[in-house]
Formats: C-alpha cells, structure tokens, sequence
C-alpha cells in the first residue's frame, strides 16, 4: 500500500502541478497563451490519461500489476523532464499527452493491488488511505508554486514531477509484490504461496473468488458487457466521468477563478492547497464510513455535498465560508472519485478487478478531458466566474443519481455464491 500510495502522489502532482502553472503559463514571455488554450494543455495529459487507463486496465490482468506499475513509473517521469524543457506551447501540449499515458496507466493496477492486499473488511479504507496519495500530491503541487512559481515560474515545478525516478522506481523494483490472484490464475502457485504467507493474504478465498469468476467470467474487457454486468460497468462509467470532471476542472481552474474574484496569487494557490487537504481528510472518513454502511449511499451523499458546496462557492460570502466549502467540495471531488474507485474494486470479483478499473477511469478521462476545456471557455467567454461553479454543479448532482441506480444484485448474488463454494470445499 505505500508504495502504491507513493506512485498516486507523484501521479496527483504531475496532473495538479499544471492547475498551481497556469497563471504562469498565461504570462510566458512570447507563448501569448490564453485561457482556452492553456485550458486544452490542460486536457492532452487527461487525454493520453484516458488511452493510458483503458490500456493498462486490459493489460494488467494479461502482464501482471507488478510490470504495469514499473512501466508507468519510468514513463511518466521520463516525460515530465520533457515537459519542464519544452520551448513552446505545442511540445508541452505533446509531453503532456505522453506523461498521460503512464499516469493513466498506473491507476488501476495501484488500485487493484491495494485491494487485494487489503483485509476483507477494510478495504474501502485501505484504498482510501492510499488514494488521497493524489491530494497529498496536489497538496505538494501547491506548496512548490507557492515556493518557486513566482520567483521561477512553471518549469521547476514540472521538473519536480520527475522525483519518482530516483524515489519509487528503486523500492517498487525491489519491494513491490505481484498480485496473488494472477500468479494463481497463470498457474505460479507456488509464487501466490509465498505471497500469500508473506501479506497474509487469505489464499482459499482468492481461490474461491477465481473458482467463482470461471468460466462464467474470464479475464478481459468483455466480461464487463455481459448480461449481469453491462448495466453497472455502464454506471460506474458515467460516475466516474462526472466525477473525474469535477477533479480536474477545479483542480486546474480553482487558482484562477479566485484570482478573477479578487484574491492575490498566494490566497488563490492557498484554496487549492485547502482543496486537496480537505480531499484527504474526507476521502478518509468517508471510506471509514463506506466500510460500514456501503460504498453506495456515503458515494451518494459525497456527490450530493460537492453539488452544494459549488454552489456556495458561486456566491460572494465571507473569506471563511469560502474556505470551508472548498474543503468540503474537495471530499465531494477527489474524495467522491475515490470512494467510486473503491465501490468498483469491490463490485467486480478480482480476475476482471483491473480490467474494470481501467474502464471506468478510462471512460472517467473523458470527463477529466471536459473539465479543463469547460473552464477555459467559460473564463475566455467572460460571462463570469460563477459559471463555472454552476457548471461543476451539475455533473455532481448526475454523479449522485448515477451511483444511485448502481444495481445490488450481482455483488450480493457473487458474494453469496462466493460464501457456498467456500462451505462446499472445506466440507468436501
């Protein structure tokens, strides 16, 4: 879990690192950059993002999380030296698009074997405490520009973005394990032993959910169409595109929008920093919560709370107030995203866990891909700044009724199904 937990925080600064550079980038001496232009930099990285996902969540399942999770590593790293060299606005825009796909790439495999590892009960927390590595990423993004963009500008924080090189790249080679569940499902059962013995993980109930998943489910990206589960991979589909919308529009907007309200640089980066900490605090006990009572109805009411926090930020109140609710807007973003990670993970038994991931983030990228472009047209459109709250708004209200449709019968008949095979082999 930490090392996937480092990989999602250097994932979440190279992503959120070009919210805190926009207004640097606006200013670069001879790239005249306006707001829809740096607005659609902005979506080429959550485009390569959504190829990268969709990619590596059929990959993974077929290569193993362990060689996924390296190649993305090396990858976007790599390319956000690129970056941070780039001497025009159209070779940003391609080394975005690049770094894109390893950041996509790694998501779903860090999620999966997250919840793999995880003890049964716990795992809506453990994906938790390893996925606010994204905020703690953003929180790190705002912290550098703080730091460096108004004395450096935007090329040191881009360069910051290939830490991952020297820091995770060397522990994940050395420490990083393979999924149990795939060394069982390619016939390395003497590997999955040694695995399971080492993390504790419980290999009879591996093997039931594998015994469970064949033949009526193989690995691959057309188990999710099938009768049974097309109505939910469809779902967790738009979820994840509302909610990854409402991620990286305001994580790439927020700076600006509070600049146009009035607020110097500092406190505009400053709501950003408090965006991404109230992601980390919420998604935590959100998923506590989740634990408890269900993904589906804490994933409903995280929606529902971003959809009024927006419109609260809408409004001209008090600096205080203003604060709060960019605190909670960040539990009802970056935090509702992860609760559907998790409600994902768990929904899907694990030879197609990845593969489901990968679909619902990669269908999500489309949303991550609007966020951008939809607050540089409404910033370049000059129609007001409050605009794009209410826009925001409504795609976390849709996210709420989206989850809300998410039908229950397949993980409570899987679950059941589950529990009998195990009964059978241990009386048999």
């Amino acid at each position: 879990m930490g090392l996937c937990f480092l990989t999602i925080v250097f994932d979440g600064y190279d992503l959120i690192v070009y919210g805190s550079a926009v207004p640097s980038l606006l200013a670069e001496p001879g790239w005249s950059l306006g707001p829809a232009q740096a607005g659609a930099i902005g979506s080429y990285a959550l485009m390569g993002m959504l190829i990268g996902a969709l990619g590596a969540g059929a990959l993974t399942d077929q290569a193993g999380r362990r060689r996924i999770m390296l190649a993305g590593i090396t990858w976007f790293s790599v390319m956000m030296v690129a970056c941070a060299l780039a001497p025009n606005a159209g070779l940003l825009g391609l080394f975005r698009f690049l770094a894109g796909l390893g950041l996509g790439g790694v998501i779903p495999s860090a999620i999966a074997l997250t919840v793999e590892y995880a003890p049964r009960g716990r795992r809506q927390l453990y994906n938790a405490l390893m996925f606010v590595g994204y905020s703690v990423g953003g929180v790190l993004a705002a912290v550098c520009a703080l730091a460096l963009a108004a004395d450096h500008g935007w090329r040191p924080l881009m360069a910051i973005g290939a830490a991952p090189l020297l820091i995770v790249l060397p522990l994940a080679w050395r420490f990083l394990p393979e999924s149990v569940s795939y060394l069982l499902a390619k016939g390395r059962d003497g590997d999955a032993l040694i695995q399971a013995r080492r993390y504790g993980v419980d290999l009879d109930a591996v093997r039931a959910e594998l015994s469970v998943a064949t033949p009526r489910v193989s690995a691959g990206p057309r188990t999710l169409f099938q009768r049974g589960s097309l109505t939910a991979t469809l779902l967790f589909g738009a979820a994840s595109f509302c909610g990854l919308l409402l991620v990286y529009g305001l994580n790439t907007w927020l700076p600006q929008l509070m600049r146009q309200a009035g607020y110097p640089l500092g406190s505009a980066l400053a709501f950003l920093l408090v965006l991404n900490l109230g992601a980390i605090v919420g998604g935590v006990l959100a998923s506590l919560l989740a634990d408890r009572f269900g993904p589906k109805p804490v994933t409903v009411s995280a929606f529902l709370l971003a959809t009024v926090c927006l419109l609260v930020l809408s409004q001209r109140v008090n600096e205080a107030v203003l604060f709060a609710a960019v605190g909670v807007a960040g539990l009802g973003s970056v935090g509702t995203q992860i609760l559907v990670n998790g409600f994902v993970a768990v929904h899907y038994p694990a030879p197609v866990r990845a593969t489901a991931l990968g679909w619902a983030l990669g269908v999500g990228r489309a949303g991550a891909i609007v966020g951008p472009l939809f607050g540089g047209w409404v910033l370049a459109s000059g129609i007001g700044f409050e605009w794009n709250f209410y826009g925001f708004a409504v795609p976390a209200l849709a996210g709420a009724l989206l989850i809300g449709l998410i039908p229950r019968a397949l993980r409570r008949r899987t679950a059941t199904t589950a529990s009998e095979l195990t009964v059978r082999t241990e009386t048999t």
